[in-house]
């Protein structure tokens, strides 16, 4: 090997490097982004159920009567 091909191969290698840095930080990102989601995701879920279980039927036992007994 001479030098000019020992030089080829390093711009390939730091180009391959770069490559794989800028393919990391977009994972990232979008990594970010769905933990994002996620979080908003589970709010929504837990508010649904909250609404859900103010909502239901409770037993007789435990329902007050209305105004009018």
């Amino acid at each position: 090997m001479n030098i000019t091909d020992i030089e080829n191969r390093l711009i390939e290698i730091e180009s391959a490097i770069a490559n794989q840095d800028k393919i990391i930080d977009d994972l990232n990102q979008m990594v970010i982004v769905q933990g994002k989601q996620i979080d908003n995701l589970v709010k929504q879920n837990q508010y649904l159920l909250s609404v859900l279980e103010d909502e239901t039927v409770k037993p007789l036992s435990e329902e007050t009567p209305p105004p009018h007994y």
